[in-house]
């Protein structure tokens, strides 16, 4: 009983060291990423038709065209316009590409305005292969 015992929680303590050390090993980062945001009209064609049938909705999407990985991020329907989008974080990992934005509020002036908006971002950087994690 008792080798069953130690045997158990021998295996808990593996499981829980390896759950650690693959947590710890997605997030070192290696280096960060050079990007650039792109205005709509830099938005390839096919991208921008993806974005326009998902802008009322949040979306996160990526698009490569073999030479540049597009990272794209939008926040739904707003009330109004005026709203913009930080990139708090683009950096790479061993095993991801880890991105990090934030919606920002209109200013007051723009809040009495009631038109509808779709704050998205396009975030343009190398192609590379690892998997983009959105954060």
């Amino acid at each position: 009983m008792k080798k069953l015992l130690c045997c158990g929680i021998l295996a808990v303590c593996m499981a829980m060291l390896a759950a650690c050390a693959m947590l710890s090993e997605e997030k070192i980062k290696l280096r960060d990423l050079d990007f650039t945001v792109l205005s709509e009209e830099k938005i390839p064609e096919q991208l921008a038709a993806i974005i326009g049938e998902k802008k009322a909705a949040p979306f996160q999407i990526t698009y490569t065209d073999n030479a540049n990985l597009y990272i794209c991020i939008g926040y739904g329907e707003q009330e109004t316009g005026g709203y913009s989008i930080a990139v708090n974080e683009l950096y790479l990992t061993d095993a991801n590409i880890c991105v990090s934005t934030s919606l920002l509020g209109p200013e007051a002036a723009e809040k009495d305005n009631r038109t509808p908006s779709y704050p998205y971002i396009v975030i343009k950087t190398e192609y590379l292969e690892q998997t983009v994690t959105f954060e």
